[in-house]
């Protein structure tokens, strides 16, 4: 248990961006206080577990959990943006791979305007709908152990993102999806694709390019706000500057 502890904490702290000196330091530390050995460090016990500098191991994990949530309040703010996915090429939604492929026959008989039309309207939907995921993955945060801190911590630089995909792609599906349908019709993507696939069909002897364009848009929605975890969540690892609320600059700051 003690070793499971101290690979938790190493995990919250790790997580900063501390410089490996400082963080030697401290673990250094906390490894003797766990286990019994220094009085350097502050050791007790009650509800928050040991302490170091005061701060006990409870606070040190909710410091990795408010990053992960500092991180999730950027990346909804940046992906619901106007062109959030429209104007970014790292997660912009293209049209289907069907209508991809048939690209050539809607450009030949004057219908590449219309597709035009209807890519960007898939990037609105998702835009849209962005905002709707932020409390499914605060909530994946609030659940996680500290037996999930020491994976992701042992974990690759996307770690954090994987737990988010593993516990909470299911909810996040059920949820934008009927958000994505409303969105999609509110922004005319539905009605566009309509005419599309109606004019198209009166093509003689051309493939099928029909696709569930609300399965589609949801799912490359959720691929875009996944992208940007993982890339927030290395910006936490090795950044300093993302220490941006109290209970950051509190627990990582000692």
């Amino acid at each position: 248990m003690r070793k499971l502890l101290v690979a938790a904490v190493v995990g919250a702290v790790s997580l900063t961006g501390l410089s490996l000196g400082a963080e030697a330091s401290f673990l250094d530390k906390l490894q003797k206080t766990i286990e019994g050995g220094s009085s350097a460090v502050t050791g007790g016990s009650g509800s928050g577990g040991s302490t170091v500098s005061g701060l006990s191991t409870s606070q040190i994990v909710d410091g990795l959990k408010e990053a992960l949530r500092v991180g999730t309040e950027t990346v909804v703010g940046q992906v619901g943006a106007t062109d959030g996915y429209n104007g970014d090429p790292a997660i912009h939604i293209p049209l289907p791979e069907k209508m991809q492929q048939a690209q050539a026959l809607l450009k030949k008989f004057g219908l590449s305007g219309l597709a035009d039309d209807l890519e960007t309207k898939l990037n609105r939907g998702a835009e849209a709908a962005a905002p709707k995921t932020k409390e499914i993955i605060y909530n994946a945060i609030s659940a996680m152990t500290l037996e999930d801190a020491q994976a992701i911590y042992n974990g690759p630089d996307d770690a954090a993102t994987q737990y988010f995909r593993k516990v909470s792609t299911g909810e996040l599906t059920e949820t934008i999806r009927p958000v994505m349908q409303e969105t999609l019709q509110d922004v005319g993507a539905l009605s566009t694709y309509d005419s599309l696939i109606s004019q198209y069909k009166d093509i003689p002897l051309v493939p099928d390019i029909r696709t569930d364009l609300n399965e589609y848009a949801t799912e490359m929605a959720l691929e875009g706000l996944f992208h940007y975890l993982a890339v927030e969540e290395a910006a936490i690892r090795k950044d300093p500057v993302k220490r941006t609320t109290e209970i950051l600059k509190t627990v990582f700051g000692n």
